[in-house]
């Protein structure tokens, strides 16, 4: 009869204990942030702040898991995280809102639908209320997914939707309405939007995701593509309850 070492019992142990899918890079890349955020030396202590589940989630973004940036073992192993209550105890509110976010708009499914972005008929100027920066720097499309479809915005979605009409871009991210405030306050191309402009903006933004806040948004940059150069921005999405309505809002912010 077989007996288990010291050594091997503690190692099988931490087996036991652990996350599945411990051994995918992605994952453990995502654990040792954890484990960083929850020192006590860490900005929040024990506590994981916002920005810190951002670092940790940015691991499934940045791998080569699939187009969408999750593929279906992360997505499992995230599902047990969401699932984890002392692990969402953990977290700040916010925090835990943004994870609950990543984990929705990343359902690690590239679905196929037919619909299109198409330009809004008014002038960015009219529709924020205010002319200035921001509004002569921004370009706006948006969409709706007929019920027909069988499908909803997600993380291919979104990438699929600006790049009918923008160049390539990274990965959408979740944000708050005070983190679109600063976003659409820093400076643009022609220079740092007015704050009429920008209260205008954020009102016609949000006018879309409602009480669903389901706000996203991702940078972008290229040379050659539709000016000389090099051109960079930005680009905010705002999803519809139902999750069928996109509206983006593409704004640039370098030029040169």
């Amino acid at each position: 009869m077989k007996t288990l070492s010291m050594k091997s019992l503690v190692g099988a142990l931490m087996l036991l204990s652990a996350p599945a899918f411990a051994d995918s890079t992605s994952i453990s890349a995502f654990e040792a942030s954890i484990t960083t955020a929850k020192s006590p030396s860490s900005p929040g202590g024990t506590t994981i702040l916002r920005s810190e589940i951002r670092t940790a989630l940015n691991a499934f973004l940045t791998n080569t898991g699939g187009p969408t940036g999750v593929d279906t073992t992360e997505r499992a192993y995230l599902t047990t995280r969401l699932g984890d209550t002392s692990f969402q105890q953990s977290m700040t509110g916010t925090a835990a809102k943004y994870f609950a976010d990543f984990y929705e708009v990343n359902d690690a499914t590239t679905p196929y639908a037919q619909w299109s972005m198409n330009p809004v008929a008014q002038t960015p100027a009219s529709l924020y209320g205010a002319t200035g920066p921001l509004a002569s720097s921004s370009t706006i499309r948006e969409g709706f997914i007929p019920n027909n479809q069988g499908v909803v915005a997600n993380q291919a979605i979104l990438m699929e939707a600006f790049g009918s009409f923008g160049p390539q871009s990274g990965t959408f991210e979740p944000i708050i309405v005070k983190e679109l405030l600063a976003l659409l306050s820093s400076p643009a191309v022609f220079g740092t939007p007015t704050a009429d402009e920008v209260e205008g903006a954020l009102a016609y933004i949000t006018a879309i995701s409602r009480n669903s806040n389901r706000l996203y948004y991702t940078r972008w940059s290229c040379r050659g593509c539709g000016a000389p150069g090099y051109t960079a921005g930005y680009v905010v999405a705002a999803v519809s309850t139902d999750r069928r309505f996109v509206r983006m809002v593409n704004v640039m912010t370098a030029s040169n």
